[in-house]
């Protein structure tokens, strides 16, 4: 079993949801993931959720609510293995409603592209973190409710995505 790197990290990552399109970052190895990143020390996570989506998506996203909260085990790509403890918080927003998808000035380091993608088509794509597979058609679903269960659980890799 791959070796656990000591602390725990904050990511906070948004769901924006457009009628029936999903705004996704596409990444190398055609694998799909929700904007956002990790938490600074001493940064709020929602300034830290604002600060991931101008750097990646190149907007300010609006009306945060948090809906989804997990401990996730990510697999790191090293030589031994390891993994890292992360609490993922994943918040439904919007964004302006002239937005037209681009990478924003600072994207992630494999991220190839911003784009909406039909919501029926998600069945069909590969995750990074690979629980989003299980876990966005439930949030997308609730997407009316308000009443929601916040913490789902833990999750684990179970390869290198």
């Amino acid at each position: 079993m791959a070796e656990l790197i000591p602390g725990v990290r904050n990511s906070a990552r948004a769901l924006i949801l457009r009628e029936d399109h999903i705004l996704l970052l596409q990444k190398e190895d055609d694998v799909y993931a929700l904007p956002g990143g990790g938490q600074e020390t001493g940064e709020p996570l929602e300034a830290a959720l604002q600060r991931e989506c101008r750097e990646e998506i190149g907007t300010d996203v609006l009306a945060p609510a948090l809906i989804q909260v997990c401990d996730y085990f990510k697999l790191k790509r090293t030589e031994p293995a390891t993994r890292r403890h992360q609490v993922d918080f994943i918040f439904r927003c919007a964004v302006p409603d002239d937005y037209a998808p681009h990478n924003g000035p600072s994207p992630d380091k494999r991220q190839l592209e911003v784009r909406w993608v039909e919501v029926r088509d998600l069945v069909r794509l590969a995750f990074s973190p690979a629980y989003l597979v299980l876990q966005l058609p439930r949030l997308i679903e609730s997407r009316e409710r308000t009443a929601e269960p916040l913490y789902t659980g833990v999750f684990h890799d179970q390869s290198n995505p």
